[in-house]
């Protein structure tokens, strides 16, 4: 494995293991502490690493796209949604907290990328890291908002939704497989465009460095 898609896979894990660590802060926030009792709320990666989501399918991905395209999961943070001392609003924020530690990351470093780009640097090891971090992290945002479970999207949706609409939750879940599938097969048409437009809106630049 080069060292440039090596350096895309550590990347990708750790952004992975940062958004799960959101979930578990989240959740122990509104009481729960589930994720901490499990001892998921740490930067070590072996807790949290699925060898499909975290390894495996990325890597496969970076070969398969040249080292430009890939997404992945880690292993759930276990939380109790009965130990929320509100639980619609609960579900919602805990769902939400992955994605916003991602976007918070590519803010972060988007606007460190922008600043570099403002002083003339557009190139180079420091701002291909930068870009790389921005990228994999509005990627992954974009891909857990979609609102299919086990997605954070699905949690949000149906959180806001009747109880009576749960039963298509269920099924879905029960068959995530396909919908996996699915967004793997038409990540070029939605999570593409969506993650190279945020991207722009970030750092000022259409063209990954």
């Amino acid at each position: 494995m080069e060292i440039q898609t090596l350096f895309f896979l550590v990347i990708l894990i750790f952004s992975i293991i940062i958004h799960e660590i959101a979930h578990g802060y989240m959740a122990e926030w509104f009481g729960d502490p589930t994720a901490r009792l499990a001892g998921r709320l740490t930067l070590n990666p072996v807790p949290h690493i699925d060898p499909v989501g975290s390894i495996i399918l990325p890597a496969l991905m970076l070969v398969g796209s040249g080292g430009t395209f890939a997404f992945g999961w880690a292993k759930p943070v276990p939380y109790n949604p009965y130990n929320l001392r509100n639980f619609k609003w609960g579900t919602i924020l805990v769902g939400i907290a992955g994605v916003a530690a991602n976007l918070a990351l590519a803010i972060i470093f988007g606007l460190m990328l922008r600043y570099n780009i403002e002083l003339g640097i557009t190139d180079g090891p420091f701002a291909h890291m930068l870009a790389t971090i921005v990228f994999l992290n509005i990627v992954l945002a974009v891909f857990n908002m979609m609102p299919f479970p086990p997605l954070d999207g699905a949690k949000v949706l149906f959180a806001f939704l009747p109880i009576r609409f749960q039963y298509i939750h269920d099924y879905l879940e029960q068959n995530w497989l396909l919908f996996i599938v699915f967004v793997i097969f038409f990540a070029q048409y939605i999570i593409s465009p969506i993650s190279g437009f945020i991207f722009r809106m970030i750092t000022g630049v259409g063209i990954y460095p």
